[in-house]
C-alpha cells in the first residue's frame, strides 16, 4: 500500500497512557494515516460502522471499558472490522486468546515504529479487500433476483438486462446470436427464470454435439418399436419442455431435413413422436441461439429461410467482452468469489497493473475464457501466469486503427473507471490511488462520460 493509498485510511488510537498515544499516532500521521487518539474506549462505537473503512488500535488495560469488551462490542457492529491489540508483558496470553476471539494481531510495548505501520498497513490492507468485496457482493446481487445473471454496468448490458426482462415477461420466441463463450445458454435461463414459465422445465439441447441420426428421437421422442432398439416410449425434449423452454443452442447445426419440422413445430405448437400420428399439444416458447448470422446462411441456402424469419421474433444479440471492457473487473470479481466458495480458497488481491492487463486483452474465448482465468487465479494465486501480460491490444480489438492519443485516452479512461469501481465511487479515494488533484480529476470524468453516482454500491 503507497502512502497517497493510506491518505483516507482512519486509525482510532486508544490508550491512556499519554506519551504513547503521542508517539504512536504522531508516527501512523507521518506514514499517512488519519489518526484519531482516545485515552477511553468509552464513545468509540458512536464512531464506526459496517462501512467504516479504517482500523482500531487499542491498549487492552483500560479505564473502564477495556480493550477486550471494546473489541467484543467492536465485532458485534462489524465481525470483520480489524482490532489490533496493544499488550503489556503479563498480556501476552490473554492477547492470543483474543486473537483466537477475532483481534486481528497485537503488539507487545514496547513496540518499535516500524513493527506498528507494518501491523497497520497489513490491518488496513485486509479492511480494504474486505470492503470492496462487500461492495462487489452487493452489486452483483443488486442486479438480478436468485438465478442466473447478467452481470455489467456498461451500457451496452444494461440495455441487454432492460430487453431480456421486457422480453420474458412475454410468449414470444427468441433468437439470440453470439460468438463462442458469450453466454448465451447463461441468457437463455436469465429469461425463462424471469418469465411466467419459470416452475416449469427449463430444456437445453446442442443441436451440434447430438448426432444427426438420433437428434429427431431426441427432440420429439418415440413410441416403442418406432424403429430398432426403440423398446421403450420415450419422451422428447419438445414434450418434456411443455409449458416450460425448449433452449435450441447451436441451431445453425440442425439438419435442414429437421428444419422443416422445427419449423411445423413452430407454427402448430404440436408434435407427433417418431412410429406414432397423434398429435400432443405444445404450450412453450423456443429460445434458439447461434454463433454466427442465420440471416447470411439463409442467403446462401445452408439455413431455410423461413425458419430464420419465424425464428427471429425477437433478435438478442450479446456482445463481445472485448466491446464491454469495462466490466472486466466486476466479471472478474464475481467468478473469483463464486470459485473462492466453490475451493474453499480465499481471494489474493489482484494488482491494478494485472487488473489493467486484464482489461486491454482482447477475450477471443470472451467471458468463458475470463472465468476460467478467475478459477485459476483462486486456485493458483500470485503464482497464475497471465498469457496475455504486457500483449498490446491485436487488430480485432478496440485499439485497432487508432492514433496514440487516442489509444493513450482509452487506457485512462479504462484506469479511471476501474479505480472508481474499486473504490465505490469515492472521489477521495480514486483521486488518492490515483495521485490526481481534484479538479483535474473532475475534468477527466467529465471528459470520459463517468459518473460517481453510477459506482455507488
Amino acid at each position: 500500500m503507497t502512502n497517497t493509498d493510506q491518505a483516507a485510511v482512519p486509525v482510532l488510537l486508544i490508550d491512556d497512557e499519554k506519551h504513547i498515544r503521542l508517539a504512536a499516532g504522531q508516527t501512523l500521521e507521518l506514514d499517512g494515516y488519519d489518526v484519531q487518539t482516545l485515552e477511553c474506549a468509552e464513545g468509540v462505537l458512536e464512531l464506526i460502522d459496517q462501512g467504516w473503512p479504517g482500523v482500531i488500535v487499542t491498549d487492552i488495560n483500560l479505564p473502564g471499558l477495556n480493550g477486550l469488551e471494546l473489541m467484543r462490542q467492536v465485532r458485534d457492529v462489524d465481525p470483520e472490522l480489524p482490532v489490533i491489540l496493544i499488550t503489556g508483558h503479563g498480556d501476552i496470553s490473554m492477547a492470543v486468546s483474543a486473537i483466537r476471539d477475532g483481534a486481528y494481531d497485537f503488539i507487545e510495548k514496547p513496540f518499535a515504529s516500524d513493527f506498528l505501520l507494518d501491523t497497520v498497513r497489513r490491518a488496513a490492507d485486509k479492511r480494504r479487500l474486505t470492503l470492496e468485496n462487500r461492495r462487489l457482493r452487493q452489486e452483483l446481487e443488486s442486479q438480478s433476483a436468485p438465478g442466473p445473471r447478467i452481470v455489467g454496468n456498461t451500457p451496452q448490458v444494461q440495455a441487454l438486462r432492460q430487453l431480456c426482462k421486457t422480453v420474458a415477461e412475454t410468449p414470444a420466441d427468441v433468437l439470440i446470436l453470439a460468438e463462442t463463450g458469450s453466454g448465451k445458454d447463461l441468457l437463455a435461463r436469465y429469461i425463462h427464470e424471469r418469465s411466467p414459465r419459470r416452475s416449469k422445465n427449463f430444456v437445453a439441447i446442442n443441436c451440434g454435439a447430438v448426432p444427426e441420426n438420433l437428434i429427431e428421437s431426441e427432440l420429439f421422442g418415440h413410441e416403442a418399436g418406432a424403429f430398432t432398439d426403440a423398446k421403450t416410449r420415450r419422451i422428447g425434449k419438445f414434450e418434456h419442455a411443455n409449458g416450460g423452454t425448449l433452449f435450441l443452442d447451436e441451431i445453425e447445426s440442425m439438419p435442414m431435413s429437421l428444419q422443416i419440422k422445427l419449423l411445423r413445430v413452430l407454427e402448430e405448437r404440436a408434435i407427433e413422436r417418431l412410429g406414432s400420428n397423434k398429435l400432443i399439444p405444445l404450450d412453450l416458447r423456443i429460445i434458439a441461439a447461434a454463433k454466427v448470422d442465420l440471416k447470411q446462411l439463409a442467403e446462401e441456402g445452408q439455413f431455410r429461410e423461413d425458419l430464420y424469419y419465424r425464428l427471429n421474433v425477437v433478435r438478442i444479440d450479446i456482445p463481445p467482452l472485448r466491446e464491454r471492457r469495462e466490466d472486466v473487473p466486476l466479471l472478474f470479481q464475481h467468478f473469483t468469489l463464486v470459485a473462492s466458495a466453490l475451493y474453499g480458497r480465499e481471494v489474493i488481491e489482484l494488482s491494478p497493473e494485472r487488473m489493467q492487463s486484464l482489461m486491454m486483452h482482447d477475450w477471443p474465448g470472451n467471458v468463458r475464457e475470463l472465468r476460467n482465468l478467475a478459477e485459476r487465479y483462486v486456485l493458483l494465486g500470485e503464482s497464475c501466469t497471465f498469457d496475455f501480460d504486457n500483449r498490446p491490444i491485436t487488430e480485432d480489438g478496440n485499439g485497432a486503427g487508432l492514433t496514440l492519443p487516442e489509444r493513450v485516452e482509452q487506457f485512462e479512461r479504462m484506469l479511471i473507471h476501474t479505480e472508481l469501481s474499486r473504490h465505490g465511487g469515492s472521489i477521495k479515494d480514486t483521486l488518492h490511488s490515483l495521485g490526481l488533484p481534484r479538479k483535474t480529476l473532475y475534468d477527466k470524468m467529465k471528459k470520459y462520460g463517468l459518473d460517481k453516482s453510477d459506482y455507488k454500491p
